[in-house]
């Protein structure tokens, strides 16, 4: 799915962070999403963080569909750096442009809860794993050896990426070289408890290349 904007403005702010928050930033990074319409006519994002519980990530390019984004009456497109991220903000697979991931992660979830869900099953106990009663990011805490690749955490007050047993450093344009850390070290779960059991389960997420070197 294409999307286009003018030249010259600044970024808006459509850019989500590991912990939640959208921010307006340079970098767009390798996924869009969706979660309703979030901004107002002049492209201003309100104080609404999601207008419906479908939470999805999607490819930035889709059988030459091309978008004006943020445009009037229509969703907010938002970005994520890679998957992980867009995990860790809450979000899953889309099942149209992203099909085959859509249908890996059914799999794990299945392989995770013993049973097989459509994408509203999954949509109603993520969005109970990742909202929390102040509408902020929920979070949990769990041992660093206990936690999946690809999972998010807070160390040392960074969003990190969990990875080959050590943690990444996250920014908005790639992620650090490896931290060790003892494996019995307790940390701040960013990635909803649901999607951490699906990861555990064997779903590998699109991770940016940073994340390899």
């Amino acid at each position: 799915m294409q999307t286009a904007s003018p030249t010259g403005h600044r970024p808006r702010q459509n850019r989500v962070l590991p912990t939640g928050e959208i921010v307006a930033i340079p970098e767009r990074g390798l996924l869009m999403g969706n979660r309703g319409i979030l901004h107002d006519a002049d492209g201003r994002l309100g104080v609404s963080r999601w207008k419906h519980p479908h939470w999805i990530c999607c490819v930035l390019s889709f059988k030459e569909r091309r978008r004006e984004v943020m445009a009037p009456g229509r969703y907010t497109e938002l970005f994520f750096l890679d998957e992980a991220v867009a995990l860790a903000a809450g979000h899953r697979p889309c099942a149209e442009c992203r099909r085959q991931n859509y249908v890996r992660f059914g799999d794990a979830w299945e392989r995770a809860f013993g049973r097989r869900e459509r994408a509203a099953g999954i949509d109603r106990r993520l969005h109970s794993d990742r909202v929390g009663q102040d509408r902020g990011q929920r979070r949990h805490a769990a041992a660093l050896h206990d936690l999946p690749d690809g999972a998010m955490v807070s160390d040392r007050g960074a969003a990190a990426l969990v990875l080959q047993g050590a943690l990444r450093q996250f920014s908005p344009g790639g992620y650090g070289s490896p931290q060790t850390r003892p494996p019995e070290t307790r940390v701040e779960v960013l990635t909803p408890r649901a999607t951490v059991e699906v990861l555990r389960a064997g779903y590998y997420p699109q991770l940016h290349p940073s994340a390899s070197v």
